[in-house]
C-alpha cells in the first residue's frame, strides 16, 4: 500500500474507519489515526486481508507510537438510529477525542460523518490509504477484543471466534438459546427469529 495516496490530500492526514455493521451482536467501533510516515509499521493493509497474529502485531505497534482515538455506537443506538447512523455516530465520537485542526480527516466509505470537517471519502479506503487501514486494525482489534471479552459471559455464542457475526454457528446459538442484550434485534436474522 502506497503512503503516496494519502499525502496527496495533504501532509496533515487523519484515517477513519469503522468496524462491526454486519455483526448480529455487539456495538460498532470506529477509530481514527494521525499518518506519521515515519512511525507506521511495515505490512499495514485492510483489516479484513490479515490474519489475526498479524492484525494484533501491528495494533501494538501502531497504539504504543501512534495518535489514535476510538469511537463506539452501543446496541440500543444501533436499533433506535440503524445502523450506517450509527457508524457515523460512532467515527464521530473518534473525531472528537483527536485534534483534528489543519488536518485532511480520510473515511472509508462514501458517507461523511460531519459535513462541517475537512473530511474526504473514499470508496474502498481501506484498500487505498494507509491511514484508513490502520484505523480499520485499530477498530477491528479493539471490537474483537471486547467481543472475546463478552464471550467469557455468553460462552453459547461462540463470539470469541465470531464476533458476533452471523455465522451458522451464532445462528444455531440464537434458536437454542435465545438472544441476549448484545443482540441487534432490529436485525432481520433475528427479527425473524422472534417475530417467528
Amino acid at each position: 500500500m502506497n503512503i503516496l495516496n494519502d499525502f496527496k490530500f495533504g501532509k496533515n492526514i487523519i484515517g477513519v474507519d469503522e468496524v462491526g455493521r454486519g455483526c448480529l451482536a455487539g456495538p460498532v467501533f470506529a477509530a481514527a489515526i494521525k499518518l506519521d510516515q515515519n512511525i507506521f509499521p511495515k505490512g499495514i493493509n485492510d483489516s479484513k486481508k490479515l490474519n489475526k497474529h498479524q492484525r494484533m502485531k501491528i495494533f501494538k505497534e501502531l497504539t504504543s507510537k501512534c495518535e489514535y482515538s476510538i469511537g463506539i455506537a452501543s446496541v440500543k443506538e444501533i436499533e433506535k438510529f440503524n445502523i450506517l447512523q450509527s457508524s457515523l455516530l460512532a467515527m464521530n465520537r473518534a473525531l472528537e477525542k483527536i485534534n483534528i485542526k489543519d488536518y485532511v480527516i480520510l473515511v472509508d466509505g462514501n458517507f461523511s460523518p460531519d459535513k462541517n470537517k475537512n473530511i474526504k471519502t473514499i470508496i474502498k479506503g481501506d484498500q487505498k490509504c494507509i491511514s484508513i487501514a490502520a484505523a480499520s486494525i485499530i477498530a477491528k482489534v479493539s471490537r474483537d477484543l471486547l467481543m472475546e471479552k463478552l464471550s467469557i459471559k455468553f460462552p453459547n455464542y461462540n463470539w470469541e471466534k465470531n464476533y458476533g457475526y452471523g455465522t451458522k454457528k451464532h445462528l444455531e446459538a440464537i434458536k437454542k438459546f435465545g438472544i441476549t442484550e448484545h443482540h441487534r434485534k432490529t436485525f432481520s436474522p433475528i427479527h425473524n427469529l422472534l417475530i417467528n
